[in-house]
């Protein structure tokens, strides 16, 4: 069972797709659920992740620096099929123990945006394992309609545009290889959600509401708007060098674009794809 602290945690998330208060407010959370070692039943436990290159991300088994690895990892160290909630998606992933020097740069990477992990390190007196997750199969959105999942998935880029905002500013003299990988994972889920919008939901009203015309045409122009910002947000953060200044001026340049495209997006199709649901 979950310690109360954390039960509070996991119930909140549930509730509020993902978003919660008190020491995680404002972090990138998720739920894990692993496979007791021991009791085969399931350990569902609230964890702050990493972005890791291509569609994976990391978890790190520091347990606040305590002598032992906590008892998640021991499960899926037993069992590496695990269940992953991000507050949008429930999907099924493989746990990865890093390994070596892919396990070191992953740590550095995570000791860069936080020192706190050093800290743990520190006191742990082991090595802290540093675990993969890899989806490996996957549902719809976790809503109660299409517009709701559209409003939810759209929350996403909102909350990860505003961490990568907050960390820009305070990122110092050179841009950190963790900040590099968030801002290229977000640029790669706005070019993936928008080419989905493009080739199945834009298509599929177009066809059953044809009045829409103007709507999807203006949403389409936009699409592509934004595309050249991603582009654009790329090549900076790809520069050799790259300015955190820099950066934090492209992302805010996204930023309010992409704003003012969402929110016109939710209130013109949102009524039609619940009306339609």
């Amino acid at each position: 069972m979950p310690t109360p602290f954390n039960q509070q945690v996991i119930e909140e998330f549930r509730a509020n797709n993902g978003r919660v208060g008190g020491p995680f407010e404002g972090a990138r959370l998720l739920l894990l659920t692993t496979t007791g070692a021991r009791s085969g039943s399931p350990h569902t436990t609230p964890l702050g992740y990493l972005h890791d290159e291509g569609d994976r991300v990391l978890v790190i088994a520091s347990a606040g620096g305590a002598p032992r690895h906590p008892a998640w990892y021991h499960n899926l160290v037993a069992n590496p099929r695990v269940t992953v909630e991000d507050g949008v998606f429930t999907y099924e992933a493989k746990a990865i123990v890093l390994e070596g020097r892919e396990r070191d740069d992953a740590f550095a990477r995570a000791v860069e945006a936080d020192p706190g992990w050093a800290e743990y390190q520190a006191k742990a007196g082991r090595l802290i394992p540093v675990v993969a997750l890899q989806q490996v199969a996957g549902g719809p959105p976790q809503a109660s309609s299409w517009g709701a999942a559209l409003k939810m998935i759209h929350g996403v880029f909102r909350r990860e545009l505003a961490l990568i905002r907050a960390e820009a500013a305070t990122a110092g003299p050179r841009l950190g290889a963790q900040l590099k990988i968030n801002c290229l994972t977000v640029c790669r889920g706005l070019h993936y959600h928008h080419t989905s919008e493009d080739t199945g939901m834009f298509p599929a009203l177009a066809e059953q509401h044809p009045h829409l015309a103007p709507v999807l045409e203006r949403l389409d122009r936009e699409h592509q708007s934004i595309a050249v910002l991603l582009e654009e947000l790329q090549k900076v953060v790809s520069a050799e060098g790259a300015d955190p200044d820099d950066v934090l001026a492209e992302v805010e340049r996204l930023t309010e674009q992409l704003e003012r495209h969402l929110d016109y997006e939710e209130e013109q199709l949102i009524p039609i794809l619940d009306a339609t649901a």
